[in-house]
């Protein structure tokens, strides 16, 4: 279904009254105008509550002259569009994409009538809007001195928010109300392997707000290409929010060449929590895929050799050396470490695992050479991303998935060294199709070579895309990691079948993640696209793998399994070891059973920083699969089955926390029972501290 509708109103001199477009539904108003210095400015509404007030917009340039005032509107155009579309994967097997638009054509007089275009999509979920820099004579190549645009806020709301960095995301949330950010910043940026904070009340998108007044506010972008990511930085005085743009390694923040645009700056608000979760405007404001064929993008569960080197079991690196020449050395002739894991009988084992138990794949990480000295040097040469060391038989391997039907998920680490991935990339991909393997975990930890660049500048975002469309062309899926937060584009790129671009399940070996970490990063990281979390972990005492790290993780057992379904990804990992599994092979069932694409989705009840219980309908199966998690808070999900078909009676196996279940106390307490369900069942499940509920309905 499509529906497209125009407009066109032509406007004479400098107009100061208000341009107005609303949702299809008429609860979200926008007002666009110029000030009295001919300054671009919007505001937002919901259901006549101010989301927005008088914001302004603008490029401010370093070559040319800047991009703020003295504009006047020469012509608006108005359009309606509706349409359904399906995802190559998704949390539903259909996605409506309906808006009203407003395309404001704005000129500069004192620029020899130079003109721009903002462009505002309102949803009845949200806005989008960006700018559009048409080919024109007075306006070719132009430097990026900063983007001005403001999202002035109605209150001093309460935010789920994470330090502003260049860097990296992969810090805690904090919650607290905007006006205490500032004093609260200095205990919120923790350290890590690459990092680069710019100021005492910046912050990152996707930004999550609840208003005194009980409205949902998420502020983010869409389409990042081909230029800086957006964070935020706040003017706390006036609850005023700022555009601050990642510079490159000189200090500039973009450059671009007409005809060019803007990612779109992304708000989305409602009443209603789950509103938020439920949005796909941001997927919306992105292009329909660019694959001609997408048949060989599929949805993978894979189980892998990595858990037992984060927790410092075992090592990626195969000896003990510090000091490596990549292509030099002969490690035929070094001693092995004896703890070196991706070795050819170990994978072997999960191999083994993964096929008895019905995964498509199999991670391994350490398989190849370079692992003894590969971070914190600044190094170039650091992998070559096709020389397995001596314990790693490729061929052997190759065959053993193949007679299994397991493929295996090959790992490229470039210790930040882009430059050298490129270099090496098709080689490395084509060693990938020559071996079998149709999907890469890439990394990007450390600081980034070329020296200075920043993990989230425009040379980087345009690497991440490279590697992907390069990925495209030999038909390999990518999960990159330590790469740029999602914006939507696994729509047009479908083959990007998992990011991490935050805080992780790694960090549980690290000191572990606050237990309200997962109820609220599907309102922050996820909006933007599928985060591999890699969830699963059942031995939560990290000790048990290796007695010098005391870390736990702060989660029951049970609520690692409500993990598979409150986290969409179209790539799940099952990430303790198989030994473990082993001994839980009842609620090990769970992961095995639950779905990784979907026909639908439904938030039961949701609350940021609280609660979050979700039930979705498996792709082309009469199956639903129900997660519920909560906080460090013991509660009670109110679960209504209202979501199945009516007149029908289903068998519903649930996974639940033990009575004396605690995150911290007795994480492995849980217990397995069946009940018969329909429509109008409604559950009372009591969580425990840290804990969740797992249910699947057959």
């Amino acid at each position: 279904m499509k529906k497209l509708l125009w407009a066109v109103m032509l406007l004479a001199g400098a107009v100061l009254h208000a341009q107005q477009l609303t949702s299809p539904d008429k609860n979200i108003v926008l007002t666009f105008k110029l000030s009295a210095k001919g300054e671009p400015t919007y505001e937002l509404s919901y259901k006549k509550k101010p989301v927005i007030k008088t914001s302004k917009l603008g490029i401010d340039t370093k070559d040319i002259a800047p991009m703020v005032d003295g504009f006047t509107v020469d012509k608006t155009e108005n359009a309606t569009f509706d349409e359904t579309w399906a995802p190559v994967w998704g949390e539903e097997k259909s996605i409506r994409n309906n808006y009203n638009e407003l395309l404001v054509t704005l000129s500069q007089k004192a620029q020899k009538g130079r003109y721009i275009r903002i462009r505002f999509r309102v949803f009845n979920d949200g806005l989008g809007f960006r700018y559009e820099f048409p080919e024109q004579p007075e306006l070719n190549y132009f430097v990026i001195k900063e983007e001005k645009t403001q999202f002035a806020l109605a209150g001093d709301h309460k935010a789920f928010w994470l330090p502003g960095d260049y860097d990296t995301q992969e810090y805690s949330t904090t919650t607290s109300n905007l006006s205490e950010i500032r004093a609260k910043m200095k205990g919120a940026v923790t350290p890590n392997a690459s990092q680069e904070t710019f100021s005492e009340t910046g912050l990152q998108t996707p930004l999550m707000m609840k208003s005194k007044d009980g409205l949902y506010i998420n502020i983010h972008e869409a389409a990042l290409i081909d230029y800086s990511a957006m964070s935020l930085n706040l003017d706390d005085k006036n609850m005023v929010l700022e555009s601050w743009l990642t510079p490159d390694a000189t200090g500039n923040k973009g450059y671009l060449q007409a005809s060019a645009q803007s990612p779109w700056r992304t708000v989305l608000v409602s009443d209603k929590a789950g509103d938020i979760l439920m949005s796909r405007t941001i997927y919306n404001l992105n292009e329909p895929t660019k694959f001609k064929d997408v048949s060989w993008i599929k949805p993978v569960k894979y189980v892998g050799v990595w858990w037992e080197m984060i927790t410092g079991k075992s090592t990626w690196a195969y000896n003990d050396l510090t000091n490596v020449h990549l292509g030099e050395l002969d490690y035929s002739k070094t001693k092995p470490n004896g703890k070196h894991a991706a070795n050819t009988a170990h994978v072997k084992e999960y191999i083994d695992f993964a096929a008895k138990h019905g995964f498509d794949a199999v991670l391994v990480e350490g398989w190849n050479e370079g692992w003894e000295d590969w971070f914190g040097k600044s190094k170039d040469f650091v992998f070559d991303f096709i020389t397995p060391y001596p314990d790693f038989d490729v061929k052997e391997l190759h065959r053993y998935a193949a007679s299994k039907g397991v493929k295996i998920i090959m790992h490229h680490e470039t210790s930040g060294s882009v430059r050298n991935y490129e270099r090496w990339m098709d080689k490395a991909y084509q060693f990938m199709v020559d071996n079998g393997y149709n999907a890469v975990k890439s990394g990007y930890v450390g600081d980034i070579i070329p020296r200075g660049e920043y993990h989230y500048g425009q040379w980087m975002n345009n690497h991440y895309l490279y590697a992907i469309t390069k990925a495209a062309e030999y038909k390999i899926m990518v999960n990159a990691h330590e790469a740029v937060r999602p914006t939507g584009l696994a729509r047009t790129y479908p083959n990007l079948i998992g990011n991490e671009a935050a805080r992780g399940t790694e960090y549980e070996s690290f000191g572990g993640n606050n237990p309200d970490h997962t109820t609220i990063l599907p309102f922050t990281r996820l909006m933007g696209g599928p985060m591999d979390y890699t969830p699963g972990i059942f031995q939560t005492k990290i000790s048990a793998y290796n007695p010098d790290n005391n870390s736990f993780v702060h989660t029951t057992l049970v609520k690692q399994l409500a993990l598979y379904v409150t986290m969409y990804s179209p790539l799940q990992m099952a990430a303790d070891l198989p030994e473990t599994y082993n001994k839980h092979l009842d609620a090990f069932q769970f992961i095995k059973d639950v779905a990784i694409d979907w026909d639908q989705s439904y938030v039961v009840e949701a609350e940021p920083g609280d609660y979050i219980t979700m039930a979705r309908k498996a792709k082309g199966k009469d199956e639903w699969f129900i997660g519920a998690i909560t906080d460090e808070n013991a509660r009670t999900a109110n679960i209504s089955f209202e979501f199945l078909p009516k007149g029908k009676t289903f068998t519903a196996t649930i996974y639940e926390d033990g009575k004396d279940a605690h995150y911290e106390k007795n994480p492995q307490s849980y217990a397995i029972k069946t009940i018969k369900v329909n429509s109008k069942t409604k559950l009372q499940q009591k969580l425990a501290p840290g804990g969740g509920a797992a249910i699947s309905i057959k």
